[in-house]
This record gives structure tokens, C-alpha cells and sequence, in this order.
């Protein structure tokens, strides 16, 4: 007798929870965060900073990721205790920017580094209570991967590069740095470092472009910080409950249903309400 496998009925408040992480991961946009709170344009912002500007802030980018990616610094998060608040990172996320306000937008790439690594230890906190072992390099790997996830470029919107088609591109470095690497910074890793910071850079600049507005001093630098906290956070949040689904019900059944989401997100905006179709 054949015995037929049943398959786990998701529940209605993680289908709930898995079309928030949709929205958030599909549609990350620090910069339009930022522009409600001050009320102007990010875009005016990058026309007050130097060209020179955008180089810098890419190769900042860039080291810092290389940093968290380097055999010792990613097993440290494993460390964090799990009571340790969300507030707690924004907080302290808030009083650097206040500090870095009083200069200006020259300041960020100098804290760059600290509110990264900041942030990095929230995103390790999100990911324990979406029940990930931190002490996997799947896991800790995950939690880097969340810089990538939080900035799209415009080429990953011309290629409709969404938030699966991102984890398997990101997937392919990280194994091409588990099949060569001996426990260093190998080419793998490297290029695994640069396609996070690609990415990661971009929300950089939309930061630092929204300092380099007038109106943005001590007390918006505090609040422009906090916006970038929690971007992140809720980047983290919606790639976890993903990863966490997939556990379990599977990885085809959570991405069946994912992009179920998204083809219902589709269809209501191809339906125009004024011929009715």
C-alpha cells in the first residue's frame, strides 16, 4: 500500500507574514523613506555632493563588507544575547548619527564601518528569532547577504532581478568560496564581497546625499540613521520569514507562494478601474 504525503497546511498569519516580507523585499527604498521625513528629494541631495563623492563611497563600501566577510569577524555575532532589543541598535544607530550631523555628510564614511557592524548585529538578532543557527555559515552568510538585499540597482530593476533570483547570485559566490577557500579571503569571497557592496553602496549614497541637504543637521542626522536602521531591519525581517518558511514547508512550496504574491501584485496593477478590466 502506497501512502500518500501529506503536505503541511500554512497558516493564515504566515501567509500574512510571508506578503509583508514580499513588500519589503521587493520594494526596498531607503531613499523614499528618507524624502518623507525631510520632505525633499533625495535626488536634490546628489547634485550637492561631489563626484569624487560616489568613488569613495564605493570603495568604503566595499572594505567594510570585506570585513565582515573575513573568517573571524562574522562568528562574533553568534555572541549576541537574543534579550538584546531592536531599540537598543537604533538608539545607539541614532546617537552616531547625531554626532556625524554636526559635520555634516563628510562624517559618514568615517562611521560607516561602526553603524554597519551595528547593524549587522541586529540583523544577527533577527535572524535567532526566525530561529537561524548562527553558528552555520549558511546562517552568518545569510545575515551579510541582507546588505545586498536592502539596495537594488537600476540595472537590477532593468534585468527584473527580484528577491530569489538575488539570493541565487549571491548563492553562487558563497559557493564558489565554500568549494576553494581554506579559512581566507579568497577570490571567491571577494567577488562575493563586491556583488553585496554593489549594492550596499547605493544605499550609502542615497544616505549620504540626504546629509548633504540643508536641513539636515544634528537632529536629522540622528533620524536619517534611525530611517537606515531600520531599513535594514525590516530587509532582515522579510528574508528570514522567507528562510524560515522554507524550513518549513519546503523551498518550492515557500517560493511557489511567493511568487503567487507576486503575480497577484500584478494583476491589480494591470487592472485599470476605470474600463473595469
Amino acid at each position: 500500500m502506497t501512502s500518500l504525503q501529506i503536505t503541511p497546511v500554512i497558516e493564515d498569519v504566515e501567509m500574512e507574514q510571508l506578503r509583508w516580507a514580499y513588500v519589503h523585499l521587493e520594494h526596498p527604498s531607503l531613499a523614499a523613506r528618507m524624502s518623507a521625513v525631510l520632505a525633499v528629494p533625495v535626488e536634490e541631495g546628489i547634485k550637492l555632493l561631489p563626484k569624487k563623492w560616489q568613488k569613495q563611497i564605493d570603495r568604503t563600501a566595499q572594505a567594510t563588507i570585506c570585513r565582515l566577510l573575513r573568517p573571524g569577524a562574522l562568528p562574533m555575532i553568534s555572541g549576541i544575547s537574543p534579550r538584546t532589543s531592536k531599540w537598543a541598535h537604533r538608539f545607539l544607530a541614532a546617537g552616531t548619527g547625531a554626532v556625524g550631523g554636526f559635520f555634516g555628510p563628510l562624517t559618514l564614511v568615517a562611521e560607516m564601518p561602526a553603524v554597519t557592524m551595528l547593524m549587522l548585529h541586529a540583523i544577527a538578532d533577527i535572524a535567532r528569532e526566525e530561529g537561524e543557527d548562527l553558528e552555520t555559515d549558511d546562517a552568518r552568510l545569510a545575515c551579510a547577504q541582507v546588505f545586498a538585499l536592502g539596495g537594488r540597482t537600476k540595472d537590477d530593476d532593468a534585468a527584473d532581478l527580484g528577491y530569489y533570483a538575488l539570493r541565487i547570485m549571491l548563492g553562487l559566490h558563497f559557493e564558489q568560496n565554500v568549494l576553494t577557500a581554506a579559512g581566507t579571503q579568497i577570490p571567491g569571497s571577494i567577488e562575493l564581497a563586491r556583488a553585496i557592496s554593489a549594492r550596499f553602496g547605493v544605499v550609502i549614497s542615497d544616505h549620504a546625499a540626504a546629509r548633504a541637504i540643508p536641513v539636515a543637521g544634528a537632529v536629522s542626522g540622528a533620524m536619517l540613521n534611525l530611517i537606515f536602521m531600520n531599513h535594514y531591519q525590516d530587509v532582515a525581517r522579510g528574508h528570514f520569514i522567507v528562510r524560515r518558511l522554507e524550513r518549513d514547508y519546503g523551498t518550492e512550496r515557500s517560493r511557489a507562494l511567493y511568487e503567487q504574491i507576486a503575480t497577484e501584485e500584478l494583476r491589480e496593477q494591470s487592472y485599470n478601474p476605470v474600463v473595469g478590466w
